[in-house]
């Protein structure tokens, strides 16, 4: 038998550092440096918003960007949505946003439940060039373009869409999420006489709320930020989403089409017109994060630890 010595008995066994409760120093460290993290992540959101609710007279007096204005007015966000481009740009990238994340969701649920069932035909081949997908990647520009224009898909909203329609780690996800879910009640609604698409919409669904709230998130900030997909395959400027607008009125420094006098003339600063279409892109995400910032535990850890 072994004995232990004295520096392993559980008396004297020291615990690992991250296991010490901190002291007020550190506790005091840990506060400044996230502070200064959420300060470094704000401020510039911050200028951002100011500029673009600033006057012609306060920006030309700080010479840009403004840290704190003098005024409010929301001329530039009444430019921009009472028509023209950037108005365009941003109910087409809302349907795509909201179409896309729909098909998304639709095939990824069904592809993940349909996983789940182990003897369901073609079970483990199709899991397994679902894995294999992730360890090698995409199929590349090229070979993705040329698809799309042997489609046909060139110049159409779907090409924004199906492309990038799957992800196979939210399937994952899914998939690990759904097997969680208790033989029992699957089995007694089997007895009782419910089909698959029946239990999907009437047990699984609805116990995966946490889940389904996460991943419809990643696919909707996915689409919402796909710039360069309308880059391909996009060539009507009429159809060009928000971001891509945003690059050309930023970056290419180019007024945005069918705006009126004030802006075309130079009362509504350039720079208010770029910022507001930055807070634009923004509010999406901006809104939709803290409602489902409470499900992102629960959907993300549990159906992926325990999967």
């Amino acid at each position: 038998m072994s004995v232990l010595t004295d520096d392993t008995t559980e008396g004297t066994r020291k615990r690992p550092a991250w296991e010490e409760q901190p002291t007020r120093v550190g506790l005091g460290a840990k506060a400044v440096i996230l502070a200064i993290a959420l300060l470094a992540i704000l401020f510039p959101i911050w200028i951002v918003v100011m500029t673009s609710l600033s006057d012609a007279a306060t920006i030309r007096e700080t010479g840009g960007l403004v840290i704190w204005p003098d005024g409010i007015t929301f001329r530039a966000y009444t430019e921009l949505l009472s028509g023209g481009q950037v108005a365009r740009a941003m109910m087409v990238a809302i349907g795509v946003t909201l179409v896309g994340t729909a098909f998304s969701m639709t095939i990824s649920v069904l592809c993940a439940y349909g996983l789940t069932r182990m003897g369901s035909l073609g079970h483990r081949p199709i899991l397994m060039t679902l894995l294999i997908t992730m360890f090698f990647g995409g199929a590349g520009i090229i070979p993705s373009y040329l698809l799309v224009q042997t489609l046909g898909l060139m110049d159409t909203y779907a090409a924004l869409i199906l492309p990038t329609a799957v992800n196979v780690f939210n399937i994952l996800v899914l998939r690990a999420f759904f097997m969680n879910i208790g033989t029992e009640l699957i089995d007694s609604a089997r007895i009782d006489g419910a089909g698959e698409f029946r239990i999907l919409w009437r047990i699984v669904l609805p116990l995966s709320r946490a889940v389904l709230a996460v991943i419809s998130l990643f696919y909707a900030v996915g689409y919402w930020g796909n710039y360069f997909s309308a880059f391909l395959y996009i060539e009507t400027q009429e159809k060009l989403p928000l971001q891509n607008v945003l690059q050309q009125i930023v970056i290419a420094q180019q007024r945005p089409t069918g705006m009126s006098q004030a802006v075309n003339t130079g009362q509504i600063p350039d720079i208010s017109v770029q910022t507001a279409v930055m807070v634009l892109a923004l509010i999406p995400v901006a809104v939709l994060s803290p409602f489902v910032q409470k499900h992102f535990k629960k959907g993300m850890l549990i159906g992926a630890v325990k999967g």
